[in-house]
């Protein structure tokens, strides 16, 4: 592929059917030119905002609650787009981790609440944005810093801007990153994902202790949990079930 910037998402379906049509990133021409945008993460109040937009025009072409994001940038009053995504962002509630990417600019947003994962880091001279570590060390990228909870970062050329736009929030990062969505080797939320799924089976054990002949994990995700609940119980550890 040709380019100087790329956009791409593997979408596990939080919102929408798993459809063709649904498919991210989603891609627009607007009044301001050409965006892409991927979202990972689920908004609760979509359906309200697609019925308020719906009524005056806006046309869906997806089920997805990601495409209301897109309506809102477009229909915004104000000027410039880092503005226009700022104002759009102001009008979302639940979990979003948001990359958008223009002919020129790359510009990722967090949640106040830090639901879901994101982070970047540097390769070639340039940026890389993820929501997991892995996927920077698979490319040979150096990992710089998570996107902090209500940040929107811009990239544009080698050079970064940061702003926090929104009040601060408590934090409410989804556990289910560290249970199953996440992999291994990541580090998600500022801990390494292994470490805390064996920190999890450890404390299982301490909690509920059984009497047992050998301890299985269900693969793939529940393998670490179980070496730590072997370490911590003393009960051998073997893989009974295999995927």
């Amino acid at each position: 592929l040709y380019g100087n910037s790329a956009i791409g998402h593997v979408r596990y379906s939080t919102a929408g059917a798993s459809e063709r049509k649904n498919t991210q990133p989603i891609v627009v021409d607007y009044s301001r030119g050409q965006i892409a945008l991927a979202h990972n993460g689920n908004l609760i109040n979509a359906g309200i905002l697609r019925s308020e937009l719906e009524a005056y025009g806006s046309i869906f072409q997806s089920t997805t609650d990601s495409e209301v994001i897109i309506h809102l940038l477009a229909t915004s009053q104000v000027n410039s787009l880092v503005d226009r995504i700022t104002d759009a962002l102001s009008k979302l509630k639940g979990a979003y981790s948001l990359l958008f990417l223009t002919e020129t600019r790359m510009i990722a947003a967090r949640d106040p609440q830090g639901i879901r994962p994101l982070c970047f880091g540097k390769i070639d001279g340039g940026y890389v944005v993820a929501s997991e570590t892995c996927a920077l060390d698979l490319i040979g990228a150096k990992y710089v810093r998570d996107v902090e909870p209500g940040e929107i970062i811009i990239f544009q050329g080698n050079k970064l801007t940061s702003i926090k736009p929104f009040p601060e929030k408590k934090a409410a990062h989804c556990v289910f990153e560290y249970i199953y969505f996440a992999r291994p080797d990541s580090h998600i939320f500022g801990k390494g994902v292994s470490r805390v799924r064996k920190e999890f089976g450890k404390s299982l054990a301490r909690e509920h202790p059984v009497e047992a002949d050998v301890v299985i994990p269900v693969p793939d995700s529940g393998v670490t949990a179980a070496i730590g609940y072997a370490e911590e119980s003393g009960i051998p550890f073997a893989m009974g079930i295999i995927r």
